[in-house]
């Protein structure tokens, strides 16, 4: 059950990171801990609540088995289709992103507050 409350957290994070992050090459970024941590995360901590459960009977391997190789699939396939998505904002001269630290510093000198 742990695994399944880390999992809730890191989409908590994930979407305000969606939210407040000023650039697509951040948010991108978020995205991808909200998948990574809001959905293989989850389904590893499914997968051996499966293994203990006994009330699922004979369907408790297959569900964990399924559950685990779930996991797997996203954790290979996230971060390829994250690639692939920053790749093509790269190439179709989308604004690069620029350090949040620059934004702040001229922030400051102009005298605006966050």
């Amino acid at each position: 059950m742990a695994m399944v409350f880390i999992g809730a957290i890191c989409d908590l994070i994930a979407a305000i990171g969606l939210l407040r992050f000023p650039n697509f090459f951040l948010r991108i970024h978020s995205a991808t801990v909200g998948i990574i941590g809001g959905a293989v995360v989850p389904l590893i901590g499914i997968s051996l609540i499966a293994l203990v459960t006994p009330q699922l009977g004979s369907y408790r391997i297959p569900f964990a088995i399924t559950s685990f190789l779930s996991a797997i699939i996203i954790m290979i396939v996230a971060p390829i289709g994250t690639h692939v998505l920053a790749y093509a904002a790269y190439h179709t001269k989308s604004p690069p992103p620029q350090p949040i630290a620059i934004d702040l510093l001229e922030k400051l000198k102009k005298g605006e507050e966050r």
